[in-house]
């Protein structure tokens, strides 16, 4: 296996890429469905907590999901975690254009962020815990998640995952998706995805984070949607 990305690496990569992913028409076209995604979670949030404060959002990019959670409900309390100033300074512009709550900056990684117990209604996470690493790693930031929740909180998920039989694997991302990016460009743009998703990230699969969900304390998990390796799915703290 090849060696993973550093941290430093991946926040310089998002540092110069804050434009794009500013844009869902470019930032997010690797990603299946990513707007129906995004949509589905924001308005599903706002249904299930109609006094919703207190969000986090963590690997918040350049605050898609926070812009467009405000569609729904506002004023919110929001906490903004990224690796990327850049990508926090233009998360904080857009947020604040539209939402009379506070917006708290945290610069660096959300494992070792310092936050209170049991002070978030809602985290929300996406395109982001694919660059955990090992069982241990994940296990811990779901202990976390949990952690920091309110009672009756929840954590919203949106992420590339991995398919557990190694055929279905091949046939899923190799196959199916590479098409899709050889769809939206050429060859060399799949192989260019693909050969930095091999460098930054490591994916599990879905079945594998519900059931991580529910051993650190999460019930009522539930599956939003799936396509091919992408998936959107909850779990709630009772």
């Amino acid at each position: 296996m090849k060696e993973k990305s550093s941290l430093a690496e991946i926040e310089s990569r998002f540092d110069q890429d804050v434009e794009r992913f500013s844009n869902l028409d470019t930032g997010q076209q690797t990603t299946l469905d990513a707007k129906l995604n995004m949509d589905l979670i924001c308005e599903a949030i706002s249904k299930v907590y109609p006094d919703l404060n207190a969000v986090l959002d963590i690997g918040c990019g350049a605050g898609n999901y926070d812009v467009n959670l405000l569609r729904f409900h506002s004023p919110l309390e929001i906490t903004l975690v990224d690796l990327s100033q850049p990508m926090l300074d233009r998360a904080k512009e857009r947020i604040e254009a539209i939402n009379s709550g506070t917006v708290r900056l945290v610069k660096g990684d959300f494992r070792t962020a310092d936050f209170a117990d049991e002070s978030f209604d809602v985290i929300i996470a996406t395109a982001v815990l694919h660059h955990l690493r090992n069982d241990q790693d994940w296990e811990n930031a779901f202990q976390k998640f949990y952690k920091i929740l309110k009672p009756g909180g929840s954590i919203w998920i949106f992420d590339l995952i991995q398919q557990e039989n190694s055929r279905l694997q091949d046939f899923v991302y190799n196959e199916k998706y590479g098409d899709y990016l050889k769809g939206l460009k050429d060859e060399n743009y799949r192989d260019h995805v693909f050969d930095y998703i091999e460098k930054e990230d490591s994916p599990r699969s879905l079945i594998y984070q519900l059931n991580l969900l529910e051993k650190t304390g999460f019930h009522h998990v539930d599956v939003l949607h799936k396509n091919l390796c992408f998936a959107s799915f909850v779990g709630f703290k009772s």
